[in-house]
């Protein structure tokens, strides 16, 4: 049975999910990575796609932008299709001069101004956490692969264009945030509420130091790393 906004049906999710916010992404590694990767949901052009990576089931759904649409998306892979890990694979712009274009980074929280929480569930707290066991597989896929992974708190904000630079200051020196995304910050309270597993690994797009950009095409094909690392944590034993 469907959701609204997904067309798979059950038992055509694998358990672990890669979710980038791109559908072409989404797309780019299905095509690239996975062994016999079929279309399960073209809803709203969000792709996902079910295949094999070395023999074992994943499947890679985007999430597009922002925290409303990710919220949407993990909560029904994780309470209707049972998922029980989402790997987020996602851009995010630099905040610190060591983070470079292209650069790993594995979220360690989420700190974020939303109230998607405290609406969603009454969690009324400025920062959400990722599994512990799912960060460790990273960590330890990074290695084997012999990949360097930076490891930091994520901004999750609602607003990308921002009037000020003013809110840059107190985000970096209070909160301590290494780089800024999206979506993070809703899809931990997700994984939390529904008590399953979500990490979130991002590749450094553009510096809010260096003034450095990736273009569109680099955003979607390029962040080999980031998706090597993801794919070989999803296949990792417990």
């Amino acid at each position: 049975m469907s959701t609204p906004h997904n067309s798979a049906s059950i038992g055509q999710i694998a358990k672990t999910v890669l979710m980038p916010g791109d559908p072409l992404r989404s797309r780019f590694i299905a095509r690239t990575f996975l062994d016999e990767p079929v279309l399960v949901n073209g809803i709203r052009a969000i792709n996902g796609y079910t295949g094999y990576y070395h023999g074992k089931p994943v499947t890679v759904m985007a999430s597009g932008m922002g925290m409303p649409s990710i919220g949407i998306y993990s909560y029904e892979l994780f309470k209707h299709y049972d998922v029980d890990n989402i790997i987020r694979v996602g851009s995010a712009g630099s905040y610190v001069p060591e983070l470079k274009i292209f650069d790993v980074v594995l979220a360690s929280a989420a700190y974020s101004e939303t109230t998607y929480a405290k609406v969603q569930c009454g969690y009324d707290k400025d920062m959400t956490y990722p599994s512990a066991a799912l960060n460790g597989k990273l960590i330890k896929a990074a290695s084997d692969l012999g990949i360097k992974l930076h490891e930091g708190i994520i901004h999750s904000s609602d607003v990308f264009y921002h009037e000020s630079a003013d809110y840059q200051k107190a985000v970096i020196e209070d909160k301590h945030c290494v780089a800024v995304e999206m979506e993070s910050f809703a899809l931990f309270s997700n994984a939390r509420v529904t008590g399953k597993n979500a990490a979130c690994l991002l590749t450094i797009s553009d510096s809010f130091v260096s003034k450095e950009e990736t273009t569109a095409e680099q955003r979607e094909k390029n962040f080999l790393d980031m998706m090597r690392i993801a794919l070989n944590a999803a296949i990792a034993e417990d």
